[in-house]
This record gives structure tokens, sequence and C-alpha cells, in this order.
């Protein structure tokens, strides 16, 4: 019985472990994507900084109604649904 719920411990650390890589990549992508979103859409200095700054001042307004999807529906599903949503907004760059 100890044996299976370290196994289980394992499984879980591995998928955080790799929710973590995933967010924090998409998160440091967006800083090494300014000079190319620069050059293509013929952005000013400025301009091009507000790239990530949207990135980053997204946490602190969506901070408090993130708390509350995760209180409504736990937290399992809310990294499911940050990642759906990370998709989404991937896509979006597309077209």
């Amino acid at each position: 019985m100890i044996e299976s719920t370290k196994s289980t411990n394992k499984v879980a650390i591995a998928i955080i472990a790799a929710l973590f890589f995933i967010f924090g990549f998409v998160t440091w992508i967006n800083g090494a994507l300014i000079p190319f979103m620069k050059t293509i859409n013929e952005l000013t200095e400025a301009q091009s900084y507000l790239v990530a700054s949207a990135s980053y001042i997204s946490f602190v307004f969506m901070a408090l109604p993130a708390s509350y999807i995760l209180n409504k529906i736990g937290y399992k599903k809310g990294m499911s649904l940050g990642l759906i949503v990370m998709g989404i907004g991937a896509l979006d760059f597309l077209y």
C-alpha cells in the first residue's frame, strides 16, 4: 500500500513539474518574441514592450477571478482549463 502511494506521488509531481515547465516556457517565449513582433508588425519600441507588459499585467488582474474558478472546479480541472485557454491563446497568433 505504501509503495503505490509513492508511485502515485511521483506521477503527480511529474505532471505538476511538466505544467510548470509549460507555463514558464510560454511566459518566457513572450520576451523572446518581442524583436520579431516589432519587425513583423512594424511596432515602435514602446509598443513592442507592451506585448510583454500585457502578459504580466494579466497575472495581476486575473488572480482573483482565477482563484474563484479554482474554488469552483478544483485544481485538477483548473490545470486542464489553464492548458486549454493557453492553447486557444497560442492558436490566436496564427489567425
